[in-house]
């Protein structure tokens, strides 16, 4: 049986994937991945998702440079969720997030709002142009 077969994808084709960077556990961003995007992401070594707004292969770091290396691909306990260890490249330290923070999870929950506590690390304008 292929590997890819034993993964339960959506209606759409699509398995959630969370990347984790490997030396720290800090858990970098949440993204889909097609059959495709898991197997090119095998194959190279690096992350490729699914871009359900740009219906197409998203090679991370296409724009701003700041790719993931992977270094270990796991599959959870249901086989619907993927996971990737990775090490963020292209800035030090590695900013993972198009907002130009380390990780997508710089918000947390204090007096009933949401409060953003993690630095921009570069300027997403000077990122994307």
């Amino acid at each position: 049986m292929n590997w890819l077969d034993q993964v339960k994808w959506d209606a759409q084709g699509l398995v959630p994937v969370i990347a984790q960077e490997a030396a720290t556990g800090d858990v970098l961003m949440f993204a889909w991945m097609n059959r495709e995007a898991l197997a090119r992401t095998a194959e190279l070594g690096r992350a490729v998702y699914y871009s359900r707004s740009r219906g197409r292969l998203w090679f991370k770091g296409e724009e701003s440079g700041h790719v993931q290396q992977v270094h270990e691909m796991r599959l959870d306990c249901d086989n619907d969720v993927v996971l990737l260890k990775v090490t963020q490249l292209g800035h030090e330290p590695g900013i993972a997030c198009h907002t130009g923070r380390h990780s997508c999870f710089f918000s947390v929950l204090k007096d009933g709002a949401w409060q953003a506590v993690d630095p921009v690390l570069k300027d997403p304008e000077s990122i994307y142009k």
